[in-house]
């Protein structure tokens, strides 16, 4: 070959290309790069796969879908992918083909993608689906309380004197006792003292008489001189040394602090006396139940230590703050305890009945994906497909659990097998954003530093 021949096979050699024939778009370089293998893969086979209106319906990438190598994946292990079947490292299953996507271009990544499972990965799984349908919950709130005196029925004996309790007649703690029955009997000077200017009242001369026969009276009934005692002084003439101290109500004994000869001030409780036939159970309620309740609810309780039985009651009060460590709300019941069964500080079980709430879209409870930052379902697309959902739940009663927006009635969601499900869905939504980064870090290069310099 003579010199200029070479030499111009050079300059031909060096031609320099142009930017439009570098720079070929990243979409258009994927694009021809799959068409050559699937042509080069269509070109080794013996035969023709499939008829010529197929291929022509189909698009390019469609196309090479058709034809890339299949993977294998664990059912239980979404993280192990090999290009020929096997076992699974970590459990020893057998390696299930994954059938791949045809890929798209330019498509966003989407959150939660879906995942498509063969016959034999759901069989495997145990996949169960139940439909979303619209029902009836009830606002029903079990939880444990602790049963206290009805404080609205205590009472408290003290003197309205000093003085020495004398001949006591209660001997100890717990015993029960009737309105009006004696406890013990009180020496008061200044009881006895009221007694003599209410006789001096009686003289109609009046030569004696400090205050009036109506508010010497008066003053005997506010140093709680019994009625009957006063119309015996006022008929004999004569004082009571001991004036006797009575129960007020109906209950038992809870506090005993009077013993024979102690001197008592008006500040001493010589007895507390608790009505029980009406009781309190007090209850925690916690924070996100606490729209079901209102004041005059039907209540019921059960106690371990009286099996078979069931009191009803109602809600009568609502306690006005949390507590700020457990986060619940106390609330206070009341039921009727005629025969003494009910202690005081037994536990309950209790049942409040806050109605129903009709027509509400529920779900199973075990259908449910709480992750703390998220609240999900896997709704079933048919034809192996599965796609997690983001939800909002509202109340949940039993095995049932109140939808508020994320699903329409009628979608199916699964109930079992749901975790590896999203837990695939999450996998794959990670290697969507790592391939469209690295996608943008090319393309960026190429528009960056992309183009090549020729010498001339």
């Amino acid at each position: 070959m003579s010199n200029q021949h070479r030499r111009g096979h050079a300059r031909r050699r060096r031609a320099p290309c142009t930017r439009a024939r570098c720079l070929m778009p990243l979409p258009a370089l994927a694009l021809t790069l799959a068409l050559s293998l699937a042509l080069a893969g269509c070109d080794r086979a013996a035969g023709p796969s499939e008829d010529l209106a197929a291929v022509m319906d189909d698009t390019a990438l469609e196309h090479a879908a058709k034809h890339m190598d299949p993977t294998y994946v664990c059912p239980m292990h979404p993280n192990i992918v090999q290009d020929e079947p096997g076992k699974c490292p970590i459990c020893g299953m057998d390696l299930v083909q994954k059938q791949p996507e045809p890929p798209q271009v330019d498509a966003p990544v989407e959150a939660h993608p879906a995942v498509a499972l063969t016959p034999a990965v759901i069989q495997t799984l145990g996949v169960r689906t139940a439909k979303a349908g619209r029902g009836t919950l009830w606002k029903r709130i079990e939880t444990v309380g602790r049963i206290d005196y009805d404080e609205t029925r205590l009472a408290h004996v003290h003197p309205r004197a000093p003085g020495w309790i004398e001949t006591l007649e209660l001997r100890a703690e717990g015993e029960p006792v009737k309105r009006g029955q004696q406890l013990a009997e009180l020496y008061a000077p200044d009881i006895l003292s009221a007694q003599v200017d209410f006789l001096l009242a009686q003289d109609r001369s009046g030569a004696q008489r400090r205050v009036s026969e109506d508010k010497a009276r008066n003053i005997l009934r506010l140093l709680d001189v019994p009625d009957d005692v006063i119309r015996d002084i006022e008929r004999t003439g004569e004082p009571r040394n001991r004036i006797p101290v009575r129960a007020p109500i109906d209950g038992v004994v809870t506090k005993m602090m009077a013993r024979d000869g102690m001197y008592v001030t008006e500040s001493s409780e010589m007895f507390s006396i608790a009505d029980l036939s009406r009781v309190w159970v007090l209850v925690d309620v916690y924070e996100h139940q606490i729209d079901w309740l209102r004041e005059g609810l039907t209540a019921d309780i059960t106690v371990p230590a009286r099996p078979g039985r069931t009191w009803t009651g109602k809600v009568d009060y609502l306690y006005p703050e949390l507590d700020p460590t457990t986060r619940t709300l106390k609330v206070r019941l009341v039921f009727d305890n005629l025969d003494g069964a009910l202690k005081p500080n037994m536990f309950a079980d209790v049942v409040i009945h806050g109605g129903p709430k009709r027509n509400v879209l529920k779900v199973p409870t075990e259908a449910v994906i709480a992750t703390g930052e998220r609240t999900s379902v896997i709704r079933a697309l048919g034809n192996g497909r599965f796609q997690p959902v983001d939800v909002l739940t509202g109340m949940a009663r039993g095995s049932e659990v109140e939808i508020l927006s994320g699903l329409e009635p009628g979608d199916e969601v699964v109930v079992s097998g749901q975790f590896l499900i999203d837990s695939e869905s999450s996998l794959q939504a990670s290697f969507m954003r790592m391939g469209a980064t690295g996608s943008k870090a090319t393309a960026s290069g190429h528009e960056m530093g992309g183009g090549h310099a020729h010498g001339h």
